[in-house]
C-alpha cells in the first residue's frame, strides 16, 4: 500500500479561527471540524466518528500529532476508518466537559489530547488519551487500535451500538441534582481541616506531585485565616506562595507562573503559560499583600502583570489565551540556560552571582531531573528570597538575560481572545489598581472591558465566547458570563462608574434567563439556545479554573448588597442548596464555592462612603478601605457633588448617604445592621474588622 499523500488543502480545517485547529489544517489526516457536514458523512458513509479534541499549547497534543497525525500511514488509516473530527477545547469547552465525563468514568481518568471514537449520532463507545503510533509497554498504538475498531463497526456493529447507547444512558443519568440543607461554617472547617492535611509542610502547596498553583484553595484560606484568626492557615497561604516564587515553575527572567510542577518541590514546571493561571495567582497575592502588607507579594503581583502587559495584550485591549511550553519541538527549550551560555552573557562578578542565585550547574538541573539522564541546562531557581543589598544586582542580571533570550526563537502564542479568561483578567487588574493604586493597571482593566462590550457581543447585547482575527463566534457559556460580571463589579469599585454595574446587572439578567434551571436550580453550562449535545452540563468543580457556579454565587451576593435587591440573594441561597450536599461531601473540590459560602454566612459588610469626589477626606477614606483586607464586603461611593444616581440601580436606598457636616462620611452595615454613621477612618475600619474571631 502507498502511504504518499502529498496534496493541497489536505483537510477541512484551513478556515477556521482556532489555532489549534489551524496547526491541524495540513495533516494528512481529513479533519474536520465540528458541525454538520462531518456528521452527515459518517451517516452517508456508515463509519464511526474519531473525536480528538486537545488545545493549541498542549505538549503530548503536539507529540501525539507529530508521532500519528502528520505520519501518512496512520492518515490512510484513519481516512479509511473513521470521519475524524477535531476541537480546541478552549473554543468549545462544552463538548470537551461532555466527553472528558465520559473518559474519567470509562477510564477513570482524563487529560489531553483527549480521544474518543463514537457512533455518527455522537454516542460513544472508546474513550482515552494520549496513544502512541505503535504498541509499546502495554499502552495500545493507534495503528492497533485503528484496525481493531474497524473490525468492531464492520463485524460486532450491534454490540458497539448497543455499547454506545448505555454508555449514553449513564452520562445523561450522572450528577443529578439533590437539593438539601444550606451550607454552614461546620463545612468550612472540614475544607480547612482537609487542606490541613493534604499540606506539604516542607515546600508548600497541597499533596505530592504533580503540583498545581490551585489559587482558589489559598484565596478560601486566606478567607478562613481571617474568620477564625487560624495562624496556620495564613502561614499555608505564604508558605506556598513564596515556595512557588523561588521554584523552577516561575519564569524568572520573564515573569508569570508556568502551568505546573512536574515534581512536589515546584522545580521542574510543564512550561506552558495560561492567561487564566497568570490572573487567578496573581489575585492570591494581591489579596496576600492586602492581608500581610509584605511587599514581596506585592512586587509578584506586580511582576505577573509585567508579563501580561507585556506579552499576553492585543493592541485593541483583549488578552490572548495561552503560550506554549514548546519551540524548536522541545518542552522548555526557550527558558533553559546553560552555564556556558551564561559565560557569554554576563561578566565575572555577575557570573559567578548568578551561579550561586540561580542553582546554575555545569552538568544542568533539567533533563537531569526530568528523565534521568544528565544534560547540561538549567531551570532557574532560588534556595531563598533574594537580599535586599543584592536585588539590583540580580534585576540587572535579570535583564541582560531577558534580552539575550527575546532572541531566541519565541513559543507559539494561541492568539485567540475569549470572554471569559479575559474577565478573570480584568478582575486581576482591577483588584491591583485599588491594593497598589495604581492608575495604570485600572485603565487597562477598563481598556479590556470596553473591547469585551464593543466585540464579543451579538445583536441582542448576548456575550460571545472567542474572538480571533476580528471574528466573534460561538454562545457565550455560564463561565463568560461570570467571570465577565466579576470583572465588571471589580471595575465598579475600583471607579465607583455606575456604568459597571448596570452593565453586570444587566449581563447577570441574561444570564439568569439562558443560563437557569427552572426546575432543580442552578446554572447550566450552556444557554438555551446553544446547540443541544449528549446532555446539559451543571459545571461545579473547581479545578484548574472556578466553576461558572462558583463565581455566579459570589457575584449574586455582592449584587444584591450593591443594589438592596433581596431576590438576588434568594437565588444564591436556591443555589447553595442545589449543591449542598455534593458539596458537603467532598469540600476540597469546590473551594471556590466555599469563598462565596464565606461571604454567605458571613459576617458580610456593605460600606457607603457619602462624600464629594476631590475632597481629601473621601480619597483617604477610599485608599484606607482598599489598604485593608477586608473580603466579604460590598463598597459604594455615593458621590454628593453629583445627583442622586440612577435609582433603579441601586433600589433608592443610596439616596440616603449623604456628607454629613459637609464631611465625607462612613456608613457600615454588618450582617444588615447597620452602625452609627461616622468621619473617622479609624473608626470605620474598627467596624469592618470588629466582628471577626481574633485568635
Amino acid at each position: 500500500m502507498s502511504y504518499n499523500l502529498k496534496m493541497s488543502n489536505r483537510n477541512h480545517l484551513s478556515n477556521e479561527k482556532s489555532p489549534y485547529l489551524q496547526q491541524h489544517a495540513e495533516n494528512p489526516v481529513n479533519w474536520y471540524p465540528w458541525g454538520k457536514e462531518a456528521f452527515n458523512k459518517a451517516q452517508e458513509e456508515d463509519k464511526p466518528i474519531f473525536l480528538s479534541i486537545g488545545y493549541s499549547t498542549c505538549h503530548w497534543c503536539h507529540v501525539m500529532a507529530h508521532e500519528s497525525f502528520e505520519d501518512d500511514e496512520v492518515a490512510v488509516l484513519m481516512n479509511e476508518a473513521f470521519i475524524s473530527i477535531k476541537v480546541d477545547r478552549e473554543e468549545r469547552p462544552d463538548i470537551d466537559k461532555v466527553y472528558m465525563t465520559v473518559c474519567q468514568t470509562m477510564t477513570g481518568s482524563g487529560g489531553w489530547p483527549l480521544t474518543i471514537i463514537m457512533t455518527p449520532e455522537k454516542k460513544p463507545f472508546f474513550a482515552g488519551t494520549y496513544f502512541p503510533k505503535h504498541t509499546r509497554f502495554g499502552r495500545i498504538g493507534l495503528i492497533d487500535l485503528i484496525k481493531r475498531i474497524k473490525d468492531l463497526w464492520n463485524n460486532q456493529k450491534s454490540e458497539l451500538v448497543n455499547s454506545a447507547d448505555q454508555i449514553t444512558y449513564n452520562l445523561q443519568n450522572i450528577d443529578q441534582e439533590s437539593p438539601g440543607e444550606i451550607i454552614t461554617e461546620d463545612t468550612l472547617r472540614k475544607a480547612y481541616q482537609l487542606l490541613l492535611r493534604q499540606y506539604d509542610e516542607t515546600n508548600g502547596g497541597f499533596g505530592n506531585r504533580p503540583k498545581f498553583p490551585t489559587p482558589h484553595n489559598l484565596i478560601f484560606l486566606l478567607r478562613f485565616w481571617k474568620r477564625t484568626g487560624e495562624k496556620k492557615a495564613l502561614e499555608m497561604v505564604e508558605n506556598t506562595l513564596q515556595a512557588m516564587r523561588k521554584g523552577g515553575i516561575y519564569d524568572h527572567i520573564g515573569f508569570g507562573f508556568h502551568r505546573y510542577s512536574t515534581d512536589s518541590i515546584w522545580l521542574v514546571p510543564h512550561f506552558e503559560k495560561m492567561l487564566y493561571d497568570q490572573a487567578l495567582i496573581a489575585i492570591a497575592y494581591i489579596e496576600t499583600y492586602q492581608a500581610t502588607k509584605n511587599e514581596e507579594y506585592k512586587k509578584i503581583a506586580q511582576e505577573i502583570l509585567t508579563y501580561v502587559l507585556r506579552d499576553m495584550i492585543s493592541k485593541e485591549g483583549g488578552f490572548y489565551s495561552a503560550e506554549d511550553a514548546d519551540s524548536e519541538g522541545e518542552e522548555g527549550k526557550f527558558y533553559v540556560w546553560s552555564e556556558k551560555e551564561l559565560v557569554g552573557i554576563l561578566d565575572k562578578d555577575e557570573l559567578d552571582l548568578a551561579v550561586k542565585i540561580f542553582n546554575v550547574k555545569e552538568s544542568g538541573n533539567y533533563l537531569e531531573e526530568a528523565t534521568g539522564k544528565k544534560a547540561n541546562k538549567n531551570i532557574l531557581y532560588l534556595n531563598n528570597n533574594l537580599e535586599k543589598e543584592i536585588q539590583e544586582r540580580i534585576e540587572r542580571i535579570r535583564i541582560k538575560l531577558f534580552k539575550e533570550r527575546e532572541n531566541r526563537i519565541h513559543p507559539h502564542k494561541d492568539d485567540k481572545i475569549l470572554t471569559d479568561w479575559n474577565g478573570l483578567m480584568i478582575t486581576a487588574l482591577a483588584k491591583a489598581a485599588k491594593a497598589f493604586h495604581d492608575e495604570e493597571y485600572l485603565n487597562f482593566a477598563k481598556k479590556t472591558a470596553n473591547f469585551i462590550l464593543s466585540n464579543l457581543r451579538d445583536s441582542n447585547k448576548k456575550l460571545l465566547h472567542r474572538y480571533k482575527e476580528g471574528i466573534s463566534e460561538i454562545n457565550g457559556y455560564l463561565t463568560d458570563y461570570a467571570f465577565f460580571i466579576w470583572g465588571l463589579i471589580e471595575l465598579y469599585e475600583a471607579t465607583f462608574d455606575i456604568f459597571y454595574l448596570k452593565t453586570a446587572l444587566e449581563l447577570h439578567e441574561i444570564q439568569n434567563k439562558d443560563f437557569w434551571d427552572k426546575i432543580i436550580g442552578g446554572f447550566y453550562f450552556t444557554a438555551d439556545n446553544s446547540e443541544k449535545l449528549l446532555t446539559r452540563q451543571k459545571e461545579i468543580y473547581d479545578g484548574a479554573i472556578p466553576s461558572g457556579n462558583s463565581i455566579a454565587l459570589l457575584n449574586l451576593l455582592r449584587l444584591s448588597y450593591l443594589t438592596g435587591n433581596y431576590k438576588l440573594e434568594e437565588k444564591a441561597d436556591t443555589l447553595n442548596r442545589v449543591f449542598s450536599e455534593k458539596i458537603k461531601a467532598n469540600p476540597l473540590a469546590y473551594t471556590q464555592f466555599l469563598v462565596a459560602i464565606d461571604f454567605a454566612i458571613g459576617p458580610s459588610y456593605s460600606l457607603v462612603i457619602g462624600g464629594n469626589t476631590d475632597d481629601n477626606d473621601t480619597t483617604e477614606m477610599i485608599v484606607a478601605i482598599n489598604n485593608s483586607y477586608i473580603p466579604n464586603k460590598v463598597f459604594i461611593h455615593r458621590k454628593t457633588e453629583q445627583e442622586l444616581p440612577d435609582i433603579d440601580t441601586y433600589s433608592n436606598f443610596v439616596q440616603f448617604f449623604e456628607n454629613l457636616e459637609g464631611k465625607a462620611t462612613a456608613y457600615v452595615c454588618i450582617n444588615k445592621t447597620c452602625k452609627p454613621p461616622t468621619h473617622e477612618i479609624s473608626k470605620m475600619l474598627e467596624y469592618l474588622n470588629g466582628n471577626w474571631n481574633e485568635k
